[in-house]
């Protein structure tokens, strides 16, 4: 291990490591090593704090979190600052794989999944906003001539932040990430920059990444990208979509040419999408893991006449009304999920439904529907819930280790009445002189 990041780094011409790693929230973290102690950062790791960290199971008094690299994720970052690499980590403790560690968790389901005899594939939509910052501190759409009803697919809108947008274009080329389209999505301010599918950890760091890429040359333009799910009541929120498919032993497990249903899919990928619906009400507590993300899911109307954000566990063919969306007969696309979603622990907890599925064979019902009537939860606090009285989902998080599932109910819980507690503008407007 140490040759071989030894080797990335002066291959590269890298000269500092971020060895960056996200808690259960994804907020990343990292430290910035010197190439110098590469040698040290590949054997020994890197020390954090884990309570400083944020939401990574710790107390004050527990021993560190070593930050161990993985080279197979080692991304050298020359366009943000020169001589700068990325490296993701697996963090330990006592010499240990931390199980409160998302990437960890995601390692753990990939097993579930190799010793089901599948491999997992990931594509990720990453869907974002481009704002300023105003004076009184309100955020506003960064493009002021932005102002479309309907302003998805605008040429005009894409070309204006054409800077922006080929910045981000030439960077995930320049690092094999294949990037095949660049658009204006349907929200004032909204894009979506796609790269190719890949096996799922791969694609799950390079989220991570790119929010980080993102972030960063936003900024440099005196922009702000945020990944919030809902940041204007009246616009449309941003998703995180995840499209899906299994192989094994490298062949597809996915299609078929004898489906009745008409999708051309198999009976494993039946059973896989039935496992997702089955679990998909506890399942939004991790693809949709905010409070600001049931206002995504809420909305009944936007400025563009549609949400685009499922409202019931229900499948379909090339149809984005539903929570499962069948675009061809070799995925899936779980339309769930929204951008404040880890992406370890999405792709994770979907992963872990599916599986459960396909081990049940779950019948999930006929073409536009699914296996229940009920509705998704209405708020992180019904999710939670939901997610707490499933030993399936649960059972994703506790997958490295037991008592991730219940402290991570226990954060979106008090976040959920951290919100309660605080005094809207709405209320006051409703209630000031009500009485």
């Amino acid at each position: 291990m140490t040759q071989d990041l030894a080797v990335l780094a002066e291959r590269s011409g890298t000269r500092f490591i971020l060895a960056l790693f996200v808690d259960l929230r994804g907020k990343p973290c990292a430290k910035l090593v010197p190439v110098e102690a590469v040698d040290l950062l590949a054997t020994e790791g890197v020390g954090f704090a884990g309570y400083a960290v944020g939401a990574m199971g710790q107390e004050p008094k527990d021993p560190d979190l070593m930050a161990l690299p993985d080279p197979a994720s080692f991304t050298p970052i020359p366009f943000i600052k020169d001589g700068l690499a990325v490296v993701h980590c697996d963090p330990h403790v006592n010499g240990e794989p931390w199980p409160y560690a998302p990437r960890v968790i995601l390692k753990a389901l990939i097993q579930q999944c190799a010793d089901a005899g599948f491999e997992p594939w990931v594509g990720a939509e990453v869907e974002y906003f481009l704002l300023r910052r105003d004076g009184d501190g309100s955020v506003s759409v960064a493009d002021a001539a932005d102002t479309a009803a309907q302003p998805c697919y605008d040429a005009r809108g894409v070309t204006r932040m054409y800077d922006h947008l080929t910045a981000v274009s030439t960077a995930m080329n320049q690092l094999g990430w294949s990037n095949y389209a660049n658009d204006h999505e349907d929200g004032n301010g909204q894009f979506e920059q796609n790269f190719e599918f890949a096996d799922a950890l791969t694609t799950a760091d390079r989220v991570v990444t790119l929010r980080y890429l993102l972030s960063m040359i936003a900024a440099e333009r005196g922009m702000l990208a945020t990944f919030m799910p809902k940041p204007f009541a009246d616009k449309t929120g941003s998703g995180l979509h995840l499209h899906m498919s299994l192989t094994s032993a490298g062949a597809p497990v996915f299609p078929a040419d004898d489906d009745a249903r008409g999708l051309g899919l198999s009976d494993t990928a039946y059973g896989f999408i039935g496992g997702i619906l089955d679990h998909a009400c506890a399942l939004q507590a991790v693809v949709a893991p905010t409070v600001n993300s049931y206002k995504r899911t809420g909305a009944t109307a936007t400025a563009s006449g549609a949400s685009w954000a499922p409202r019931l566990p229900t499948y379909g063919g090339n149809d984005r009304t539903h929570y499962i969306r069948v675009p061809d007969s070799h995925r899936i696309e779980l339309r769930g999920g929204d951008g404040s979603a880890n992406p370890y622990l999405a792709i994770a907890a979907a992963l872990g439904a599916g599986i459960d599925g396909i081990k049940r064979s779950t019948d999930p019902g006929a073409v536009g529907c699914g296996v229940s009537n009920r509705t998704l939860p209405p708020t992180l606090l019904h999710a939670v819930e939901e997610f707490e009285g499933d030993p399936v989902v649960t059972g994703v998080l506790d997958a490295a280790g037991g008592g991730v599932a219940g402290y991570f109910a226990s954060v979106k819980r008090e976040e959920f009445f951290a919100y309660h507690s605080a005094v809207s503008p709405w209320e006051i407007d409703q209630y000031l002189t009500a009485f």
